[in-house]
């Protein structure tokens, strides 16, 4: 059996899945690059890091995390099954996150051929979500994914969902009064033809409620405000540690549960501005009982949206 990484389009077709995954901003902060044909090597592109808001690089972990789940899922659908080296030469190459090799293994399955073909289709949705809550049984599949690789998916119950939305607004005023945080987050969030960063089109409406469920980025195509759901529903995935190491399998998790909501018809976005602010600020993590918290997200039915801008595959190489 031929090598999924053997000839240009066979490569093509793992840099397009590669290339996919969602990111911070919508940076797509990757290249991918095959050596000798036998295997291929995710990247971090540093001059897409965001040098305000991710001084430790973990929001660029975390988004080439889950980058690397959609390569794994396309090496699956060649017919191998994809080995997986995380950070094989920080000494050397720093920026070399991990080394996929694939071995002979067979047809896919049916779940993964699934989750794959999902690629194309999962959104980030800043829209407002309807009222219904999600079943037990797909918060049970979400928390499964989450736990595949080797992190934890923590749904909170509506008054903890409101302490933390209340956790929000406070990290989102304080961000606010950064001069250098809000210059890198206007520099993703402009308009204009650009393969990368968060159109207006991408951003959703503003909210007319307080605190509001999905974050702001100032850009809304004329909108008037609305209305979002009454009670939002959020989780946190976390991780038993919180090293690079960590983040690359909390991205890999996020991907893999976003793929999994994406099955079932559940919308997903972010509300990340409190572990920005940890980050910028270098303050220790509140550890969770069950880990460090790497995401907070809102999760829900919502409408149709469109996709974000992505990089041309020649760009990624």
């Amino acid at each position: 059996m031929m090598p999924p990484f053997a000839t240009d389009l066979a490569v093509r077709r793992l840099i397009t899945a590669t290339g996919q995954a969602p990111s911070v901003l919508n940076t797509q902060p990757w290249r991918l690059r095959t050596v000798r044909g036998e295997c291929a090597e995710l990247l971090a592109d540093p001059d897409r890091r965001l040098r305000a808001s991710d001084p430790r690089g973990r929001s660029l972990h975390v988004s080439c995390g889950a980058a690397l789940f959609n390569l794994r899922l396309a090496v699956w659908t060649t017919g191998h099954r994809p080995l997986v080296r995380l950070l094989p030469n920080t000494a050397g190459e720093p920026r070399l996150l991990a080394a996929v090799h694939a071995s002979p293994y067979g047809p896919a399955l049916s779940r993964t051929r699934e989750l794959y073909d999902s690629i194309g289709l999962r959104r980030t949705n800043r829209e407002p979500f309807g009222e219904r809550r999600l079943p037990r049984h797909v918060l049970a599949d979400l928390r499964r994914a989450a736990a595949c690789e080797g992190a934890a998916l923590v749904v909170l119950d509506p008054r903890a969902s409101a302490d933390l939305l209340e956790c929000v607004a406070v990290a989102d005023d304080e961000l606010s009064g950064d001069s250098g945080y809000r210059a890198e987050l206007r520099a993703w969030t402009t308009g204009g033809s650009r393969c990368d960063g968060l159109p207006s089109y991408a951003q959703g409406p503003r909210c007319a409620d307080d605190p509001a469920p999905v974050r702001d980025f100032g850009q809304h195509g004329g909108r008037e405000p609305v209305h979002f759901e009454s009670r939002p529903q959020l989780a946190v995935l976390t991780t038993a540690g919180d090293r690079p190491v960590d983040w690359l399998r909390a991205g890999q998790a996020l991907q893999r549960l976003l793929l999994t909501a994406t099955l079932h018809g559940i919308s997903a976005s972010f509300l990340n501005q409190p572990l920005d602010l940890r980050d910028m600020r270098h303050r220790s993590d509140p550890h969770h009982r069950r880990g460090h918290i790497q995401m907070i997200m809102r999760l829900g039915y919502g409408p149709a949206v469109p996709r974000a801008p992505r990089r041309p595959t020649t760009e990624l190489a």
